[in-house]
């Protein structure tokens, strides 16, 4: 079974209670959790530390579990949620869907939930990624980039372009490199969510203030699946308006 799993936090530094901000008649969370529906998941909860949250997500009749405020990732948070739904064993994949993407697409989902399909060859950790097509996209330090091995698995996440091209004007690195960026979208087997909680905070994470690097570096291989896909996160009220936009 593949259990979907968004977190779901009130306390925003730049758009307080976002979970709940009206997206053209439904709330932020209600768009994540009706698109998280459509994918190839047997469940959806959405784990929250906000009582306003849950009573929210409970009237418009998705599952939901109030977790501890004090998670210091939303990583903790997923691992707390599994655990009041019992960690039930039947759970071979857990996918961590972020709740501020409210356009995220079922099929973004279902290409890490297929690569659970055989529990035999299953990654550790499986993340999304997308190609980079504009300059723009880049070089901004809010799209993180990452590179990837010969299988698949990524080498390293920055916030910078990787790779660096000796040489050339930055206008001229599109043309001579396929670059990759991250998408926020997890998946994880059960036992392996369970050790990352229990890390520490690495120097590379520290640095680059990129949760994914302290996995890297306690050694496990993160699966990487390509998506055509856009992401659009909201952060800002600038990015509800551009979302107000879209659905217009």
């Amino acid at each position: 079974m593949v259990l979907g799993l968004i977190p779901a936090r009130f306390a925003s530094s730049r758009l307080p209670g976002k979970p709940l901000v009206d997206l053209g008649g439904q709330s932020m969370i209600q768009r994540v959790v009706k698109q998280a529906q459509q994918a190839n998941l047997a469940r959806v909860v959405v784990a929250t530390d906000d009582e306003r949250i849950l009573r929210h997500v409970q009237d418009f009749g998705g599952e939901v579990v109030l977790t501890r405020p004090d998670h210091p990732s939303g990583t903790d948070r997923l691992w707390e949620a599994y655990q009041q739904l019992g960690s039930p064993a039947d759970v071979h994949c857990i996918i961590n869907i972020q709740g501020d993407e409210p356009f995220i697409h079922p099929a973004q989902i279902n290409a890490l939930v297929d690569l659970y399909a055989d529990e035999a060859t299953a990654p550790d950790i499986a993340t999304l990624v997308k190609p980079v097509l504009s300059e723009e996209e880049l070089f901004s330090p809010h799209l993180p980039k990452v590179v990837l091995n010969q299988r698949g698995h990524a080498l390293y996440f920055s916030r910078h372009p990787l790779p660096y091209q000796r040489g050339r004007e930055h206008a001229e690195w599109l043309a001579h490199h396929r670059y990759l960026r991250h998408l926020g979208l997890y998946a994880y087997k059960p036992t392996v969510l369970e050790q990352l909680t229990q890390l520490p905070v690495s120097p590379l994470e520290a640095a680059e203030s990129l949760e994914q690097l302290r996995w890297l570096e306690a050694g496990f291989q993160i699966r990487c699946a390509e998506t055509e896909l856009e992401a659009f996160g909201i952060d800002t009220p600038e990015d509800v308006q551009k979302a107000l936009a879209r659905l217009a």
